[in-house]
This record gives structure tokens, sequence and C-alpha cells, in this order.
């Protein structure tokens, strides 16, 4: 309530009610405190330790990609509580995104609409940084994307150079293939369009790893494929081994807007927060039932407070992830779901 009623507000107040510039402003601060942030060691995270994917999680609530694009502020995210850590989505070259404004705040619908972009500093740029800098101390996962100029029928190699220049890093990479701000990128969550990328981003994974383990690939999805597009793109998933499925992405949907904000709601890009909450539950349901519960899911999609995520885990997710609800209501969210999910064990 704090937050909501004193922080929240005044963030905006002094961002001239900019979305956009609370985000940049914010990341800048955590990124400062990044240093001083390990201090804190665990004094923030829950222990509700959990193994997925083959990695040890401290416990089940990750921070979702697009928050922390470049990865600024990885110490302070671990310090606030997180049990891993996405960053990107990163392309394998730097690009400024759509034109602003692209970031929208729905406070009355609970919700978020963005149309950023993917605007990056780039594969190379994430890399030498992770380099300098180090891993945060949580599992990392790296999201990454096609560039925006990258035609389609080179989206390939746009993927797999991203994943070799960030593979010393990355303890899981994420396709993201359903975002709906690059022109045409869902597309490639079309039948041979991904078994295509996913053969060789596998390939291509395993042939880095040597003879270790090769990093775990999953593959994101959109909210608003139809049950048959989504029973295929998994058939795909699970023929080329696919390490796990993060469900959802944003969606184009407009359903769940408060009437008091319908002026927002033929701004183009992805819709999240409350609205995704009961459509990202099903989806999670949807991937567990067809796979047989034998494929990892990463639920992410309207969890604003702890019933939502144990919501998504008894529909079938190991892990779950905060974006839109972190940013509308703030870190104190963070405690109060893995303290949910750990009680619900």
């Amino acid at each position: 309530m704090f937050f909501d009623k004193i922080v929240r507000p005044a963030l905006y107040r002094l961002s001239y009610h900019d979305p956009e510039l609370v985000h940049e402003r914010t990341v800048r601060v955590l990124a400062r405190l990044g240093k001083a942030a390990p201090a804190l060691g665990g004094a923030l995270r829950v222990d509700d330790p959990v193994t997925v994917l083959g990695l040890r999680f401290p416990n089940r609530v990750g921070l979702a990609a697009g928050m922390d694009k470049n990865g600024r502020a990885l110490p302070a995210w671990a310090a606030l509580g997180f049990g891993f850590v996405e960053v990107g989505t990163v392309t394998r070259l730097a690009q400024p995104g759509n034109p602003k404004p692209r970031l929208f705040s729905l406070p009355a619908s609970d919700a978020v609409i963005n149309r950023m972009g993917f605007n990056n500093d780039g594969a190379e740029a994430l890399a030498a940084k992770l380099a300098r800098d180090g891993k945060p101390a949580v599992p990392l996962g790296i999201s990454i994307g096609k560039s925006k100029v990258t035609p389609l029928e080179d989206a390939v190699e746009d993927y797999r150079f991203s994943l070799r220049a960030l593979h010393p890093y990355a303890d899981y990479f994420a396709v993201n293939v359903s975002s709906p701000n690059t022109p045409g990128l869902r597309q490639l969550q079309d039948r041979a369009a991904l078994g295509e990328l996913l053969g060789e981003l596998r390939t291509t994974s395993a042939e880095l790893a040597g003879p270790g383990t090769p990093t775990p690939v999953l593959v994101k999805v959109a909210p608003d494929l139809t049950d048959d597009a989504l029973a295929e793109l998994l058939e795909v998933a699970l023929e080329h081994d696919v390490a796990g499925i993060i469900a959802t992405n944003t969606t184009l949907a407009r359903d769940g807007i408060s009437p008091a904000e319908s002026s927002l709601a033929g701004q183009a890009g992805g819709l999240s927060g409350r609205p995704l909450t009961a459509r990202a539950a099903e989806v999670v349901r949807f991937v567990h039932d067809h796979t047989g519960g034998n494929l990892p899911i990463i639920g992410v999609g309207g969890i604003m407070g702890p019933d939502d995520a144990v919501r998504l885990v008894d529909a079938g997710a190991s892990l779950v992830q905060l974006y839109s609800g972190f940013a509308l209501h703030g870190p104190g969210l963070v405690r109060r779901v893995s303290r949910g999910l750990a009680a619900r064990r």
C-alpha cells in the first residue's frame, strides 16, 4: 500500500507522468546501487530452493525479460529477492526500438501497454558487460530476438550470433519469437520457421558446450495463439528437445481494460498485467497437459499477487516471473509472491 499510495505517485510526478522515464530512472538508480547490493546478501530473498532445467534456483520467482534489457542492475535484482533474472530481449544489432511514446501505464486496469521494439545495446555489448562485471548471484537467463532490420529469411543467423556471443554467461536462453512489437516476428512461431530456428540453435548450443551439457534453450510463446497453433508449436519444440516453455508474452487483445482507460486501448503494442492473468494460466495449463507435464514451464503474465502465482504453479508452472506487477506495485511484491509459493509447498 505504501508503494501504491506514496512511492509510485511520487515517481510519476517527478518523471512528468512518463512511464518510460520512470522505468529508466528506476533501473539507473538500481544500477548505481549495484555495487552495494551484494552486502545485503540474500536478506530479502525467501529461501524456497528448487531445481529446474538442471539449475538450482534459490526460489521460484524471477524477473522477466524487458525490465533490464542490457543487464545494468544485475546485483540489485538478486538483492531485491528474485530467485533468477532474465535480461534482454537482446538482438544481434544494437537498435533504438520504436518511436516514443511507447510505454503506457494503466493503473485503473492494473496493466501496461508497451511497443518498445527490442530497444537494446546489442549482444556484443551485453557480452562485454558480463565479461567485465560478472553474473548475478542467482541464475541468469538471456532472452534473444531478431534485429528489426534483419529479414525473416536471415533470422536464424541473427539468433545464432547472439547465442554464440552470450553463451559463456547464460544459464539458459529464451528464444523470443512472440513479441508483437517487431514486424513479422510472430511468423517465426510457424512450424517450418520455428523448426529450422530451433534445430540450428540446439546444434549451435551443443557445439559450444563440447563435452559438457548444452545450455538450456526455451521458447517464449504468445498468449494469442489458438489451441491448434499452440499444439503445433509444442510438437516442434518437443521434436527439437527444447528444454522448456515460457508462457506467456504480452497480448494483442484488449479485454480487461477499465472503461476509465478506454482511450488507451487503441494504442498499438502488447498488453500485460491483470488483463493477462486468466489467459496466462490457461496457456500454462494447456502446455502442461499437452506435453504430459514433461516440459518445464516458466509462467509469466498477470502476476499481481501471491494467489496469481499459485494458480500458475497449480496449472503446471515450475517457475514464475514478474514484470508489470513489479513495475506497478514495487519490490515488496517479490517477497509476497515468494512467501506465497513457499507456503504452498
